[in-house]
Order: structure tokens, then C-alpha cells, then sequence
């Protein structure tokens, strides 16, 4: 993505836009279906897909990998996928990838085993918009998503960026989920994680378990420290280094929890996972703890 130019404040504003996705109710029975782990165990993965499309081995042309991708998810065994530039729409990828580009939203397209026989439930929050198409985060849960919104964290005209916040219920609990996608400047990730701050201490109960994943592009760390005093997180794994995908060096996607207890995390790297995206996947084994 080009660097934009110029700044302006956060719009704390409801971006609007939230589409929904549920499963069918017959998702258990299914000849793939997820591991049944013990109450309050859970997997949680969050993920930059790059929408979907990355260049070849040799760089000279763009290839869908939106097919394998969509079978290397559901490998991943998880009940939780914080995802970040999932394409709503692109009529121009759908044109040059004719029979390769699903009909439908990504999100909806990913929700589904390569089979068929098994659906996530899906949120979707709409952040850029374009005349050809759009694209934002979204969240897969095996859980029921029982409240969405999604926030515009815009701090300037050229970036579009927005939060998903989704509450899921896991063993009877309200877990809060905010998927993020933080800016490319320092300064704006800072208003950004300070707005984000803002809205948490505001409007989540104190005690409720808490999930923040996602692409923060905090490669310096300059973030995790204001999010761990002023929401009492954990980092899941500090030493995440998931870009690029091929050899791992910057820290930009991570995991935050709060009324969990870590049971493992990994960053997925190599070849495999380098010809989906320019990011690599982190994954989490937690356990939800006792209120």
C-alpha cells in the first residue's frame, strides 16, 4: 500500500456497516468437524489474508490464492479467526481471476469447509470502499456471535481503518472480540490504539474475558505496553514475528488476552503459507479461566 500524505483526528463514529453470516444448525454433523476440546478451551488465529491475492515465486503476476486459503483455515482447527483485508467485493479481481474468484464475499466463501459440510458464523466490517469493489475485517467463530459493530479508526482521508467488535458466547460467557487493522504511520497507530483504549474501558465490564488480534503494524512495540496497563492484557506470544511470510522479521500481527489462560501459540511459517499471503498466521491455545 502507498504511503498517504496529510492527518486528521480519529471519527470515533459508527462506520456502519456490519453484514452477518450464520451457519446452519446441522454444522456438528459433519465428517470434519472441529475438535470437541474440553469446556472452555479454545483456538483463536488471527490473520492477514492480503485480500486474497498474492504475487508468484517470481513476482511477475498475481496469482487467487483465495481457494487454499480457504482449505489451510479450516486445517488450522480453529474456533476463532480474527482476519484482516477480507474482500466484500472486487469486480475487477472477480474478471481476472474468472473461475478462480469466488461469487460471493470473502468472508462467507472462507466460512465454508472446501466440502461444504461445515460453516463458521461470519461478521464482516466493511472499512474501504471503492468504485469497484471493498474491503475490511471479519471474524469466523464456531461460537454464536451475539452482538457486531464496526468502528471507523480513519485517521486520515488516504488510509481507510476500521475495528470489528463482535461479542461471542463461549460457555455461557460474553467473550468481547476486536479485530484490528492499525495504520502504517506511528502517530496514527498511537491515536488509534488510544481511541481503541478509549472505547474498551468505556464500554467492556472489567471482568469480561477480552480478545484483541490482529494486524497492529507496531513493528517498534511501541503499543503493547499502553494496552497492557490500561486493559490489564497479556500478549499471547512476544516474540510473533509473522512478516514477511517466507522468513518472519517484523512483529505486526499479535494477540492480546485478558481473562484467559495461555495453553500454547505459534506463528505458521514457510513456503506453504508464504504462497497465500505476505503475512504469516499466529495461533493460540487458551483456556477460559474462571470469573
Amino acid at each position: 500500500m502507498s504511503a498517504p500524505t496529510g492527518e486528521r483526528r480519529i471519527d470515533r463514529g459508527d462506520a456502519g456497516l456490519v453484514s452477518t453470516h450464520a451457519p446452519p444448525a446441522e454444522r456438528k454433523t459433519l465428517d470434519e468437524a472441529p475438535t470437541e476440546r474440553p469446556r472452555g478451551m479454545l483456538r483463536v488465529a488471527t490473520y492477514n489474508i492480503h485480500k486474497g491475492v498474492i504475487r508468484d515465486l517470481f513476482g511477475l503476476k498475481r496469482v487467487a490464492s483465495v481457494h487454499e486459503l480457504r482449505a489451510r483455515l479450516h486445517e488450522l482447527d480453529a474456533d476463532l479467526i480474527f482476519l484482516q483485508e477480507v474482500q466484500g467485493k472486487n469486480d475487477r479481481h472477480a474478471n481476472r481471476f474468472e473461475g478462480q474468484w469466488p461469487g460471493e464475499p470473502q468472508d462467507v466463501f472462507l466460512a465454508r469447509s472446501p466440502t461444504l459440510k461445515h460453516t463458521f458464523e461470519t461478521a464482516y466490517g466493511r472499512n474501504a470502499s471503492y468504485l469497484h469493489g471493498h474491503h475490511g475485517n471479519a471474524l469466523l467463530s464456531r461460537f454464536p456471535i451475539v452482538r457486531r459493530e464496526n468502528r471507523d479508526f480513519s485517521d486520515h482521508a488516504l488510509e481507510k481503518r476500521g475495528v470489528l467488535h463482535c461479542v461471542v458466547r463461549v460457555d455461557r460467557r460474553n467473550v468481547h472480540c476486536f479485530v484490528i487493522h492499525f495504520g502504517l504511520f506511528a502517530k496514527s497507530r498511537e491515536r488509534q490504539a488510544d481511541a481503541l483504549v478509549d472505547w474498551i474501558v468505556r464500554e467492556v465490564p472489567r471482568r469480561a474475558p477480552l480478545l484483541i488480534a490482529g494486524d497492529f503494524n507496531d513493528w517498534r512495540d511501541r503499543l503493547s505496553r499502553r494496552f497492557v496497563e490500561s486493559l490489564q492484557v497479556a500478549e499471547v506470544m512476544g516474540s510473533a514475528r509473522t512478516f514477511p511470510a517466507l522468513v518472519p522479521w517484523l512483529r505486526m500481527d499479535r494477540i492480546y488476552q485478558r481473562g484467559f489462560d495461555l495453553r500454547g501459540a505459534d506463528v505458521l511459517r514457510g513456503p506453504s503459507w508464504a504462497r497465500l499471503s505476505d503475512h504469516a498466521p499466529l495461533v493460540a491455545d487458551l483456556a477460559l479461566a474462571r470469573p
